[in-house]
């Protein structure tokens, strides 16, 4: 079984904002001796620069939210039907990464440990599918993926390609992972 209280050792603390404006989840969920990681696949939107990408939920902190943890519990709320404040565990928050498409969005990760099996309710405005991808299965799928504009890291699994600002916020995750 990966080391939960580890993680939680080694993330920064969830009051820790970095200057950040928005926020993301990295669900986890464990089994057996690894963990599956929650994605959501975007919807198809010329307005969003991430359109019909793999993606975690979050979204921008909204003027009404005390701080980044209430973010990201409304926007995974909104977006997937999940309660973050019921039978979950927040273990900590990643290092912030800047969106390249949109250079003025700073986004902190914070890793959230789901302790029951949630019933997953898309927004299916924004979200068209979702994933539990186990951490074995995502390592084993790296490789690189060619667009009209250049050549990135990625991961490919299940006919899905996880890359970009996604795969940067799944590389710092498992970056962490190694420090356990």
């Amino acid at each position: 079984m990966k080391n939960v209280s580890g993680l939680s050792r080694v993330l920064k603390p969830v009051s820790d904002e970095q200057g950040a404006n928005a926020a993301v989840a990295v669900l986890l969920r464990q089994e057996k001796e690894d963990f599956s990681v929650f994605f959501v696949k975007r919807v198809e939107n010329r307005a969003d620069p991430w359109s019909g990408q793999m993606a975690f939920p979050g979204g921008k902190r909204d003027e009404k939210d005390m701080n980044l943890k209430e973010t990201v519990v409304r926007e995974t709320l909104e977006e997937t039907g999940i309660n973050l404040l019921d039978r979950c565990r927040f273990l900590g928050v990643l290092t912030a990464v800047r969106s390249r498409p949109r250079p003025d969005l700073r986004i902190l990760p914070f890793v959230v440990l789901v302790e029951y099996e949630p019933r997953v309710r898309l927004n299916r405005k924004e979200l068209e599918d979702f994933f539990w991808i186990p951490l074995k299965e995502l390592v084993q799928s790296k490789t690189f993926v060619k667009f009209d504009f250049g050549e990135f890291p990625a991961y490919h699994v299940r006919n899905e390609v996880i890359w970009g600002l996604t795969h940067r916020i799944l590389e710092n995750f498992l970056a962490v992972l190694r420090l356990i």
